[in-house]
């Protein structure tokens, strides 16, 4: 039988419509296809890294320090390796933790918010006070609290960064879940006796996608510049892997001798940050009916 919850759901749905027409929207606004466009180019970069890479990334050679050009592309780093293959394989490190990071993170944070903002009560006077304990603690400082106690390295790493997001996921559904859950078609489940789980799951979870969306983009942007930020402080990914920060921090005393150790692993982050954060605000734009057409890009 179809109840009115599922029509309204379906409804809403065809608004956002599917993935192919959300694309299409992101690529008609000028700043989502810039950002589309950098997230699709370092995604590739990093996948196909031990395709393009024209060197081990780790092998060393004589030619230290070497400039842009000739046998090295983009030049050399201390220890003679190639800074191109090093860069490459340093995109799929830093998207792979932050990917790992932030879909543990939202699995988490959303399964909270949800139960915060559907039940209330006591769940919510539990989970409210201790995400906004979390909040309190600057993220990078509480990063590095949990790194610091149980020591460098890429499964603490992870751990530091998930504990980091998940305060974040559980307001933005915890605030939507509330909402949501004054609606008429949910009040309408109620009433014909669906279970509170078919309408966390079924209904408000659906209706909360956007937002989740947003955040989820934002916060790979986030973990890619918190995880570079531990990887030069040598706390993050460890040698002999590749990591944007740890490239950043090693070229940092030869900057004086060449600069280029230092500017490829910067240019990258930043180009990763930027790409996701563009990416992010157009996908607030675009999903939220609130704010479509209030740009003129």
């Amino acid at each position: 039988m179809v109840t009115d919850v599922d029509t309204v759901t379906k409804v809403r749905a065809r608004r956002l419509g599917g993935g192919g027409a959300l694309v299409r929207q992101l690529m008609r606004d000028k700043v989502g296809a810039v950002g589309l466009s950098i997230v699709v180019l370092l995604a590739a970069a990093a996948a196909l890294a031990p395709v393009i890479a024209p060197y081990d990334p780790t092998a060393m050679s004589n030619q230290r320090l070497a400039q842009p050009g000739g046998t090295f592309l983009l030049g050399a780093d201390e220890a003679g390796r190639d800074l191109l293959s090093r860069a490459l394989y340093g995109a799929r490190t830093s998207l792979a933790v932050s990917l790992v990071v932030v879909g543990a993170a939202a699995t988490v944070g959303v399964l909270l918010g949800l139960l915060a903002g559907f039940y209330r009560g006591v769940l919510d006077a539990i989970i409210t006070p201790v995400t906004d304990v979390m909040f309190a603690f600057p993220t990078l400082l509480l990063a590095l609290a949990v790194v610091a106690a149980r020591g460098p390295g890429t499964e603490n790493l992870i751990l530091a960064l998930v504990l980091v997001f998940i305060p974040s996921f559980a307001r933005v559904v915890r605030g939507t879940a509330m909402s949501v859950r004054r609606e008429p078609f949910v009040e309408s489940g109620q009433a014909v006796g669906l279970s509170n789980a078919r309408l966390i799951f079924k209904y408000i979870l659906p209706n909360s996608i956007a937002p989740i969306a947003v955040q989820f983009t934002t916060s790979i942007a986030y973990a890619i510049l918190i995880e570079a930020s531990l990887g030069y402080l040598g706390l993050g990914v460890q040698p002999p892997q590749p990591s944007w920060g740890s490239m950043l921090s090693n070229g940092k005393a030869f900057m004086e001798l060449s600069i280029w150790p230092s500017v490829v692993p910067g240019v990258c982050i930043m180009i990763a940050v930027l790409g996701f954060n563009l990416l992010g605000d157009t996908l607030r734009d675009v999903l939220d009916p609130r704010l479509r057409g209030r740009s003129n890009r």
